[in-house]
């Protein structure tokens, strides 16, 4: 018989009623913490510059290299000198008309240059009094750089007066003085040095980097002169960067497109290249520049800036650079009486197209403080109608080149029409949802026997990834960067992820408890991330989703792991490639013994990684190395736990792994 309820005592509370039994927990208004000045930017520098990585680090010298180039476009300025000292020190100077070192009217006790540097949210550029256009848009550039500096130093020759004052860490370390006269001389000159608190002590500025970002801004405005310098000792055995160079460019996207295409040819005889003003019908908006080939090894790159600001995820002026070169083609089919012309899409133009496009706008709305995305809608139509309008009379104009162009995208429409119905024989049912030839660039072969699919993060490593590709048998799937955490998310969550529908619709055989194995569209389904910390963490949630959505694939075994090496080892004609640093150091000891100097280089990322590299450490079969995903045996409650702890909605579960394994911390590659 069931005893009567008694009241529960304190002893026997549930344990979510239970008070800390150590500390009172309190949340008051003293808890209440307020940031003021750059001390958000110390303290959440991801949130401004992206993160802490060598990325972000870079970030900061593009940051000052886009005030100067904001001095060039305005026409006041002709010069940038980019400079490279050891120590990780880095200058930029320009010779335009310098920041202003009067009395700010809101801030009487404070020079306009002091409120710059120490303000979020100041600057000259949030009208177009200064600037017509500018790189520059939040105000927050140079003073999240003089944050994250531990030491800035800042000269202003204005007015025929030299003024300095230096800085550390957001905060003025002397007071703005005048140094005497300077006759010949105005300009900002910006010297700084990133502070190891926020980037760690090993993370240093890299030529090669700085280079290539100084070559790019020269390219995109022909007027300047940028004069790099760099320490000789800065330099690697393999580093071919200069120790100095004058770039400047008279050609523009031209020279740019010119030198990227080398000694390869092009199915053009000449790269369709020119520039044109923006209107909306209501006044200029700005300009477009524009140069592009066509490759006949298929093998290109487009780039794309607004206002000399990479964006490195594209936008609204690229959007605009297809439709309009879509347009223009099926006008001119048209024309021609070519009918095919019709079945030729803007992916087909653009897939191995080589070029760039840049345009200057004046309000441009980038998504983030990292500005890699442009968003203005107005700006696609203009582009659109722009590029579509002189690409119209440059194929009327050389009607030979035009129909070799015209022919060789008509093969290539052909050629995934054909591949598209193949697929749609064997695979109806997922082949109708896939949207072709989008994201997902699929193999040609008939069945899934012998098939892989890579799943990649972002569109720069599908790039690489599509052109390194065996196209009968391996196909590619761009996932834009980290997939929602399923363990986490409810099903209504997941099912509107865009990035999750595209994965099931790709692999063809649905989810969950509609997961069935025999309609899988590929015998192999490979995650293939960088080598680093964020690479992990992506293979951790598509892990996770498979675990929890798809786990008849873990044990089926057709779920893996991509090896990309991390280094290059080269003597000699000898070439070898190590995985990680235990492989590197491994094959130092063995294979390259007492054998001269060895060159070692590093990737960075698969993006960045040549297609042929990738081909022949990671994707094909004969050279590459997989890591299958499995469920050990007897193990399955542990890892079912494991993943719960790990990915689950319980933060304290994450928090008490993390205390439990901190001692390991200095063995991780970070």
């Amino acid at each position: 018989m069931a005893k009567k309820p008694t009241k529960t005592s304190k002893a026997t509370k549930p344990e979510l009623f239970d008070a800390p039994k150590k500390k009172k927990s309190t949340y008051s208004a003293k808890d209440i913490e307020v940031l003021e000045g750059l001390e958000p930017v110390r303290r959440r520098p991801g949130m401004y510059i992206g993160g802490t990585d060598i990325t972000a680090l870079h970030h900061l010298g593009a940051e000052i290299l886009d005030n100067s180039m904001d001095e060039v476009v305005a026409n006041e300025a002709s010069r940038i000198d980019l400079i490279l000292e050891p120590g990780n020190w880095l200058t930029v100077r320009d010779n335009g008309r310098g920041i202003p070192v009067d009395p700010h009217p809101k801030f009487k006790n404070k020079s306009a240059l002091e409120v710059i540097l120490t303000t979020l949210h100041s600057g000259g550029k949030f009208s177009s009094d200064a600037y017509e256009t500018s790189g520059g848009l939040h105000g927050v550039g140079l003073s999240v750089v003089n944050a994250l500096a531990d030491e800035l130093e800042v000269e202003v020759a204005r007015e025929r007066k030299l003024w300095k004052q230096d800085y550390s860490r957001g905060a003025p370390v002397t007071k703005l003085k005048s140094t005497g006269a300077a006759q010949n001389r105005r300009g900002t000159s910006i010297r700084f040095h990133p502070d190891a608190e926020i980037f760690g002590p090993d993370v240093c500025f890299e030529p090669a980097r700085l280079y290539r970002m100084a070559r790019a801004k020269a390219h995109l405005y022909r007027g300047v002169e940028i004069h790099w310098q760099v320490a000789p000792e800065l330099i690697g055995k393999n580093d071919k960067t200069p120790e100095k160079a004058v770039l400047h460019f008279p050609g523009g996207l031209l020279d740019f497109v010119t030198e990227a295409l080398g000694d390869r040819n092009s199915l053009t005889q000449a790269p369709f290249f020119g520039e044109s003003r923006l209107a909306n019908g209501q006044g200029e908006e700005g300009r477009v520049e524009w140069a592009l080939t066509w490759p006949v090894d298929g093998e290109g790159h487009i780039d794309s800036y607004c206002n000399t600001v990479p964006t490195s995820q594209g936008g609204s002026h690229e959007s605009g650079l297809r439709a309009g070169l879509g347009r223009a083609i099926k006008a001119y089919g048209e024309l021609s009486g070519n009918r095919k012309a019709s079945q030729v899409t803007s992916d087909d133009i653009m897939d191995g197209a080589l070029g760039a496009i840049s345009v200057f706008v004046r309000d441009p709305q980038f998504q983030g403080q990292t500005k890699e995305k442009l968003s203005n809608p107005n700006v696609q139509r203009m582009v659109d109608a722009s590029i579509k309008d002189h690409f119209d009379h440059w194929l009327s104009g050389d009607p030979i080149t035009a129909d070799r162009l015209l022919q060789a995208l008509i093969e290539k429409a052909d050629e995934r029409l054909a591949n598209r119905r193949a697929r749609e024989q064997k695979r109806k049912s997922a082949t109708r949802k896939l949207r072709l030839p989008g994201k997902l660039s699929d193999c040609s072969a008939a069945t899934s026997d012998g098939t892989e699919i890579f799943l990649v993060e972002g569109d720069s490593a599908g790039g690489s990834a599509k052109q390194a590709r065996n196209r009968r048998t391996q196909a590619v799937l761009p996932l834009r960067g980290k997939i929602l955490n399923v363990a986490t998310a409810t099903i209504e969550k997941m099912h509107a992820n865009l990035e999750i529908r595209d994965l099931i619709l790709a692999l063809g055989s649905e989810s969950g408890t509609r997961f069935d194995l025999s309609k899988l569209r590929y015998e192999r389904v490979i995650i293939m991330t960088d080598a680093d910390v964020d690479g992990a963490h992506i293979a951790s949630l598509l892990i996770t989703f498979f675990y929890r959505e798809m786990p008849e694939l873990i044990t089926s075994g057709h779920l893996y792991l991509a090896v990309p090496p991390l280094y290059r080892l080269s003597q000699g004609g000898t070439v070898i490639y190590a995985r990680d640093d235990p492989h590197k150091d491994a094959l130092m000891k063995s294979t390259f013994k007492g054998r001269g100097k060895v060159e070692i280089s590093r990737f960075k990322g698969l993006g960045e990684m040549p297609p042929m590299q990738l081909k022949e450490t990671t994707m094909a079969p004969e050279g590459r190395v997989l890591l299958r995903v499995t469920i050990p045996d007897g193990e399955a409650k542990a890892t079912a736990q494991r993943v719960e702890s790990l990915m689950g909605r319980k933060p304290e579960l994450r928090l008490q792994f993390i205390q439990e394994h901190a001692g390991d911390a200095a063995k991780l590659d970070i």
